[in-house]
């Protein structure tokens, strides 16, 4: 079982930043993947960035060049960092991860922590 606990989330005003923290607990040996997801009011969830074991990442064309995922070594924790944060980012964060075992995949999934942009 994996454990995951978002932080560093707020309010900021456009153009603003924020990173925002996962702090992953439990085995975390075992995990595949990790990222970022987000749901907005009234949105379904969506990917905004994730990292896998082996280096592949994967980026949503509406954060690419404002906002960067990163990992610690120990896979114990993942970063967002978002620069330029617009009305738009307002959302609930969630952390997510993923791992197999006996072959089947299992998600993981942080509480969520709350962006909104305002002026």
């Amino acid at each position: 079982q994996v454990q995951l606990v978002e932080s560093g989330g707020g309010l900021v005003q456009p153009g603003g930043s924020l990173r925002l923290s996962c702090a992953a607990s439990g085995s975390t040996g075992s995990i595949y993947s990790m990222g970022w997801y987000r749901q907005a009011p009234g949105k379904q969830r969506e990917l905004i960035a994730e990292l896998a074991r082996g280096g592949s990442t994967n980026d949503a064309d509406s954060v690419k060049g404002r906002f960067t995922i990163s990992r610690d070594n120990a896979w114990s924790t993942v970063y967002l960092q978002m620069y330029n944060l617009q009305p738009e980012d307002t959302a609930v964060y969630y952390c997510h991860a993923l791992d197999y075992r006996l072959g089947y995949p299992h998600d993981y999934w942080g509480q969520g922590t709350q962006v909104t942009v305002s002026s």
